[in-house]
C-alpha cells in the first residue's frame, strides 16, 4: 500500500531564497563570467564588492608630486587626518600596493584625496604622478594608522615635517580649520624642504599663517643649509623657544626623525612621530640567494629587503605600507635565516623542525642572512 502525503515541507526549491534563486539564474546567463564579474563593469563602487575608488581628479602640486582625488565605493569608512590609505595600482597590467596619507579633512563630496610624490625608480609613485588619469579604477584598504591629534587638544603644539612628510600634517589642518569654529591650539610648524619649489602645499601653508592660524618657520637646504636639530644656536630650540611646552609630532625621512627622538629623548619631551620608511637599527644580514617556490631565485643582499629583492625579480609580491606595520606583506620563510631591519633580530625555519607551514615574515623588514627560501 502506498501513501501519499498530502500536506508536508514544500519542495525543496520553494524553500530557496528568491534573491539566492535570481543569483543563480543571472550567473548562468552570464557564463562564464560571474555577476559580480558584470557588476564590477558597470557598478564598481557598490556596496559589498571589493573596496575600490575611482580617480575623479589629478592635480599637479609641484614639477614632481600630484594630488589624486578619488571616489571611494560605498563600504569606505572614512579616517582620522593624519591616518594612511593602502592604494593598489595596476601598473603594466600587474597590481602594486602603496600606502599614502590622506590629506583632506571634511569633503562634502565624499572624496578622498593622497598627495604623491614621485620619486626615482618609484613605480607606482611615477605611475600616479605622470600616468594616472580621472576615471581609472584604484584599490583601496580602509584607513589605518596613529599619527592622529589627541581629543581634546592641547593648548601648545608643534609639527615638524620634511618633504612629503607634511602629507598627513596638511589633513590635520584641513580638518581643524574647516570648522565654523577654529580650534583654540597655538601650532608652530617647522617645514623643511631641499628647495622652495619642491615645498609640497607651499602656498597653503603661508595662508594659514597669514590668517594667525598657526607661526610657520621655513626652512630650506639650498638657502639654510640642513637642520642640524640639537645645533645650540641654529638648531629646533633655537627655531622654537618654547618647544618644551608644546607637544611635538614629526613626519619625515628617517635621519630627521632619529635626531628629532633623540634630542625630545634628551630633554624628556614626548614625540609622536610617523615614519615613511624602515628604521634599520641593527646589523644588515650576510645576504645570500633568496628562492620562492614559484621557481625564482635571485641574489640578494643584506640591506635590501626581500620584497624589494623579490619584486627586482619580477615576483608580484604582496605588499602594503612598506615599513613592517600593516602586515600586508606576509609571507612563510620555509628554509634559511632572514635578519630584521628594524632591530637585528634573526628568524630562522628548519625543515623538519618549524612545521611545513613555514615561518611568518614580513619581507618588507626583513633581508637575507643567508640562504633562504620564501613560499610564493
Amino acid at each position: 500500500m502506498t501513501t501519499t502525503a498530502l500536506f508536508g515541507p514544500a519542495p525543496t526549491a520553494a524553500r530557496v531564497p528568491l534573491r539566492d534563486r535570481l543569483r543563480k539564474l543571472a550567473d548562468a546567463a552570464v557564463t562564464p563570467l560571474d555577476l559580480d564579474d558584470v557588476l564590477d563593469v558597470f557598478h564598481p563602487l557598490r556596496s559589498g564588492a571589493p573596496l575600490r575608488g575611482r580617480i575623479v581628479e589629478v592635480r599637479a602640486e609641484t614639477a614632481d608630486s600630484a594630488t589624486i582625488v578619488i571616489k571611494p565605493a560605498k563600504d569606505w569608512a572614512g579616517h582620522v587626518p593624519g591616518q594612511y590609505v593602502r592604494v593598489g595600482a595596476e601598473v603594466d597590467g600587474v597590481r602594486l600596493w602603496r600606502t599614502y596619507s590622506l590629506t583632506h579633512g571634511p569633503r562634502r563630496d565624499g572624496c578622498l584625496s593622497i598627495t604623491v610624490k614621485a620619486i626615482p625608480g618609484g613605480v607606482v609613485s611615477n605611475h600616479l604622478v605622470r600616468r594616472a588619469r580621472a576615471g581609472q579604477m584604484l584599490q583601496l584598504a580602509q584607513a589605518q594608522g596613529e599619527f592622529v591629534l589627541p581629543d581634546p587638544l592641547p593648548a601648545k603644539l608643534l609639527l615638524v615635517t620634511a618633504g612629503s612628510g607634511i602629507t598627513p600634517v596638511i589633513g590635520m589642518l584641513r580638518n581643524l580649520y574647516s570648522r565654523a569654529t577654529a580650534p583654540a591650539v597655538d601650532i608652530t610648524l617647522v617645514h623643511v624642504n631641499t628647495d622652495e619649489s619642491s615645498a609640497i602645499f607651499r602656498d597653503e601653508l603661508r595662508a594659514h599663517a597669514a590668517d594667525g592660524h598657526l607661526t610657520l618657520i621655513e626652512r630650506y637646504d639650498d638657502r639654510d643649509g640642513l637642520l642640524d636639530v640639537a645645533h645650540p644656536e641654529h638648531g629646533l630650540a633655537a627655531l622654537v623657544p618654547d618647544l618644551d611646552e608644546r607637544l611635538a609630532y614629526a613626519c619625515g625621512p628617517a635621519g630627521l626623525l632619529d635626531a628629532l627622538e633623540a634630542f625630545h629623548t634628551d630633554r624628556g619631551l614626548e614625540l609622536t612621530t610617523e615614519r615613511f620608511r624602515p628604521v634599520v637599527l641593527g646589523e644588515t644580514g650576510e645576504g645570500g640567494t633568496l628562492k620562492f617556490t614559484s621557481g625564482v631565485t635571485v641574489e640578494a643582499d643584506g640591506d635590501t629587503p626581500l620584497l624589494d629583492a623579490g619584486e627586482a625579480a619580477g615576483v608580484l609580491m604582496p605588499s602594503g605600507c612598506r615599513i613592517g606595520v600593516c602586515f600586508g606583506c606576509v609571507l612563510p620563510l620555509q628554509e634559511g635565516a632572514v635578519r630584521d631591519l628594524r632591530n637585528g633580530a634573526i628568524t630562522r625555519a628548519v625543515p623538519g623542525e618549524t612545521g611545513p607551514e613555514g615561518v611568518l615574515i614580513q619581507t618588507c623588514v626583513s633581508a637575507a642572512a643567508g640562504d633562504c627560501t620564501v613560499s610564493h
